[in-house]
Parts: C-alpha cells; structure tokens; sequence
C-alpha cells in the first residue's frame, strides 16, 4: 500500500541516485524537476482521497459481504433540514450517524438531543470546518477538535470519538493530532455530491448505484435535496436486499469515549 512513510523512503532513495549518478554525469534539471512533480502528485493524491488511508488508517467502508450498508450526514445540525430528514429515518426505521460541525451546534441543541434520543450517533466534524483547516498546526487542529467534543458533551453527556476530516482532506499535522487526541478517523467510500447535485433522479441514481456490501454512504443534512430524495434511496436499497445499520455496529466500533 502507498502511504506518507514509504513514498518518502522511496523518493528519497531515488532522489540519492540521482545525485550520486549527477557527481559524474551530467543530469539536466528537467529530471530533477520532474521527479519533484512526481513526488507532489502522489501527495496531493494522499491528501484529497480520503480512501488512500496515505497518512493514517481511515475506515472507509466495512469489510463484509454482507447485503449490509451505512449512511451518514456531514455539516449540521442545520434547522433547516435536519429535523426532517430526523422524520424520515424514523418512519423508515433507520438509524445513522450525524458528523457535527461544532459551530452547528449552538441554537441547535434540540436537535441534538433529538438525534441521540431517536438512536442515532453523533461524529465529530472539527468545530470550525475552516476553509484553511488543513494549514493549521496539528496543535491547533486537535484544539479545534476538542472545541466540537466539548459542545457535544455539554448538550448530551457524550463524547463522540469517531471523527471526519473536513473536507475529506488528511495530512500529516492532522494524523498527529487524530493519534493524539484517540480518535477513530472515518471516511466513507459512496460520495454522493449532494451539495453541488440539481437533479433529484440523477442524484438517486448516482449513489443506489454505487452502493455496495458494507458502504458508508456521504450525506449532507445541509441539503434539500438529500431531503428530497432520502425516502426515495431508502425505499431502494431496501428493495435490492440492503439494511442499513449504523455506522458503529456496522464496523464493530464505541461511538463516544
């Protein structure tokens, strides 16, 4: 598997080679800058593909063959949608996980006590979910992190130890303060694109079509038109021979600390 560690062990070997062989022949520079190129594609790749698991494990799907998937819900709690789509799960029977962003919460602690009581879990999205989150020092992101555990515990009781990345993005910094702060980092491997997504139909098509065993599927109850079309997705992966558990049973794993 690619990850931070051997990438830098194998580019730091080539890069010895290369100047080794620069000290009796002539190497133009073009090598070396395509080798720098190299080296900051696979980075990039790391960093915004959540499931490359390139700095640290990120449980991103469950390894089942069971008919057997997960969704959850990024971004909220947004008053504006959250309680329907809280309506919805219930009259489906359905329980998922809700990954707060802490700012989120004040105002809406009633919705968050109304997530917990109808069985639902709660993740920890980062409080601020800044634009420029993943520049931060490690120090200031576990800070950060601990903001939002802070604002759950004082509305719930509970601290949530499941956390996911703003934006999906990973780096180094961001690995030192999940360690550090013992936090189980999840992603997800069914990105539906809700929040750029206009057309209701294509929308459901797109994710029913990726669903597969053991999906963790990326919602936004920040969105109308998740709203709109979660009756809809559930009602159809029930019918090709899905449940869907929560998030925590299905991967074996303690929501809170």
């Amino acid at each position: 598997m690619l990850t931070f560690r051997n990438t830098n062990i194998l580019f730091l070997i080539v890069l010895v080679s290369v100047i080794g062989y620069n000290v009796n022949h002539s190497i133009s520079f073009f090598c070396y800058l395509v080798l720098f190129i190299a080296y900051s594609s696979i980075l990039f790749y790391g960093s915004y593909y959540i499931g490359s698991s390139f700095y640290l494990k990120i449980i991103c799907f469950a390894k089942t063959t069971k008919k057997e998937i997960a969704i959850s819900f990024d971004d909220g709690p947004a008053k504006e949608y959250t309680p329907d789509i809280l309506t919805i799960l219930k009259q489906y029977n359905v329980e998922t996980a809700f990954f707060c962003i802490g700012k989120n919460i004040t105002g809406n602690e009633e919705i968050l006590r109304e997530i917990i009581s109808a069985g639902h879990i709660i993740g920890n999205h980062s409080y601020s979910h800044h634009p420029l989150f993943d520049l931060f020092s490690s120090k200031k992101m576990l800070a950060d992190i601990r903001m939002t555990d802070a604002a759950v515990e004082k509305v719930t009781g509970l601290v949530p130890r499941l956390f996911r990345p703003p934006y999906g993005v990973t780096n180094p910094n961001l690995c030192k303060a999940i360690i550090k702060g013992n936090y189980i980092p999840i992603g997800w491997n069914v990105r539906s694109m809700d929040t750029v997504a206009k057309d209701r139909q294509k929308l459901l098509n797109r994710v029913t079509q990726l669903v597969r065993p053991g999906a963790i599927v990326l919602f936004h109850d920040t969105c109308k038109i998740t709203k709109d079309i979660l009756p809809d997705f559930i009602k159809q992966v029930k019918n090709d021979g899905y449940e869907i558990v929560r998030l925590d049973k299905m991967l074996n794993l303690n929501a809170y600390a």
